[in-house]
């Protein structure tokens, strides 16, 4: 095992801009309110934990929105942005004497102004004095913007910073949180450059897995080859979410690998592998699923259904551009898997009967794709004031925006045949006309496949950050031993050529 890349340097300069951006952002919308440029966006960092009642400290990794700002990695920081100067404040804890003897150095606090490029930095315990001996604006209590709004993904709310003497001060909770979700959705080069990593290694690293599967192994070894090569060469120490080593009628759950579903089957002759697995490095997250026969040999039903997803993935990349509507992506990897099953037999009938009866979601009950970045799934899916589509299928997507050139966005169809899903369906009287029960019947127990690809919007289109091999000869060549090279890769320009 080897590998064609190493750790980029990160620059703290990335953080900059993005205060930056907010901080400009957040003072267009108070001009537009006419409202004054005073005051401070204060954030709370990640708190350190330990699992329940012991001392046992679980490996930390920060808040995302304070990440996005400060690139802070140490737990128990505040941050503030001053809006009127632009000056930019780091709290840091104060730690014990002991610290020393068993975490290490404890480092001054102009290591930390210089590391996160920060104007100042101060211990938390003076965060109340500080902050109104900076404040510039007219009142008694200075103003603070603190972070309080709806995740549309997980449902629950970003938590405002909390500290001794907040009551000291006037506190905005509506204002800073759909400025600063609207920030993260458009990534800057130098975000698309930590993005562009985390998709070469983790591309390299399914390769990987893919060469060396074998009937016989454990789903686990496949994850845990896939969190080895990553971390050894990549240095990516955290991964973007669970890994799901699913195979066999497994890969039909869309999101196995679980506590109670721990990727530890026993990989079978004839079973399809679905690995939905992404490294994150410094933040910054990939998001890869590859499908592939656990023997190397796609048989014709694999490849019916493999083909049928792959030309959906490749139909929606190449209509994406500013302007799409990511719905109307959604219906139309629908459209082109029902017209692959029903040309493979499975189905009968109109298409158009079958799309006006949802009959996609029974093969792709999940969303195309969603917004990706320092999260999985990264927040600004839903605008303030937008609503879901209510239709089957479409309720589950994470985003209904239009396309902006700079967002980053994974494309994700999948077939699946989830019996909890298709019986009732075949056996409903608007759609079982659609179905043909015989040849669906082959595909009891088959589980599914998806294709995952990491996408940047560019002006004119999109570039693929994504490296795997997708066609079917290609994944049987490279099981057999053949080499796919896995180079560092440039950022694209905006009309998407390469630099």
């Amino acid at each position: 095992m080897a590998s064609s890349l190493s750790p980029p340097e990160v620059p703290m300069e990335l953080h900059r801009l993005n205060r930056d951006k907010l901080l400009n952002s957040l003072r267009d919308h108070l001009s537009i309110s006419s409202r004054p440029n005073h005051g401070f966006v204060f954030l709370q960092g990640g708190e350190e934990r330990t699992r329940y009642c012991t001392d046992h400290t679980e490996l930390f990794r920060q808040e995302s929105y304070f990440a996005y700002l400060f690139g802070v990695r140490e737990p128990g920081f505040y941050g503030a942005l001053d809006v009127a100067s632009g000056n930019s404040i780091l709290f840091v804890p104060r730690l014990p004497a002991d610290y020393a003897v068993w975490l290490g150095e404890i480092k001054p606090l102009s290591y930390f102004k210089e590391r996160y490029m920060v104007s100042m930095v101060y211990y938390t315990d003076e965060i109340t004095k500080v902050l109104h001996e900076q404040y510039q604006g007219q009142g008694r209590k200075p103003l603070l913007y603190l972070l309080h709004g709806l995740n549309t993904d997980s449902n629950n709310y970003s938590k405002p910073a909390e500290f001794e003497g907040i009551e000291k001060f006037e506190m905005d909770m509506n204002t800073l949180h759909p400025i600063l979700t609207e920030c993260r959705v458009l990534k800057s080069d130098l975000e698309l450059a930590l993005i562009q990593f985390a998709n070469d290694i983790s591309s390299e690293a399914h390769v990987e897995v893919m060469r060396n599967a074998k009937v016989g192994m454990k789903e686990y070894q496949l994850e845990s080859m896939f969190l080895h090569h990553t971390y050894m060469f990549g240095g990516c120490r955290h991964c973007s979410y669970t890994c799901i080593c699913a195979t066999g009628d497994n890969s039909a759950v869309l999101h196995y690998g679980h506590a109670a579903a721990p990727n530890d089957r026993t990989l079978q002759d004839g079973d399809m592998a679905l690995l939905d697995m992404g490294a994150e490095f410094h933040f910054y997250g990939s998001d890869i699923t590859n499908s592939f026969p656990v023997n190397g040999k796609f048989t014709r039903d694999q490849s019916l259904i493999y083909n049928a997803v792959l030309d959906a993935h490749n139909a929606v990349i190449s209509s994406m551009k500013p302007g799409v509507c990511w719905v109307d992506m959604h219906k139309l990897a629908e459209k082109i898997i029902l017209e692959a099953l029903k040309k493979g037999g499975l189905l009968i009938g109109d298409i158009n009967a079958m799309i006006s009866e949802r009959l996609g979601a029974m093969f792709m009950p999940h969303g195309l794709g969603h917004l990706l970045g320092i999260d999985t799934h990264d927040p600004g899916g839903y605008l303030k004031g937008a609503e879901r589509p209510k239709e089957l299928g479409l309720r589950s997507l994470r985003t209904s925006r239009e396309l902006l050139e700079g967002m980053v966005i994974t494309v994700e169809p999948g077939c699946y045949f989830i019996d909890a899903v298709l019986v009732p369906a075949m056996e409903n009287s608007k759609t079982s006309r659609f179905f043909d029960h015989e040849q669906i019947s082959r595909f009891r127990g088959f589980g599914g496949v998806r294709i995952e690809s990491d996408v940047y919007v560019t002006s004119r289109g999109c570039v693929n950050m994504t490296k795997c091999p997708r066609e079917i000869k290609d994944i049987e060549a490279v099981m057999a031993g053949a080499a796919w090279p896995i180079k560092r890769t440039p950022i694209p320009f905006e009309n998407g050529e390469s630099r």
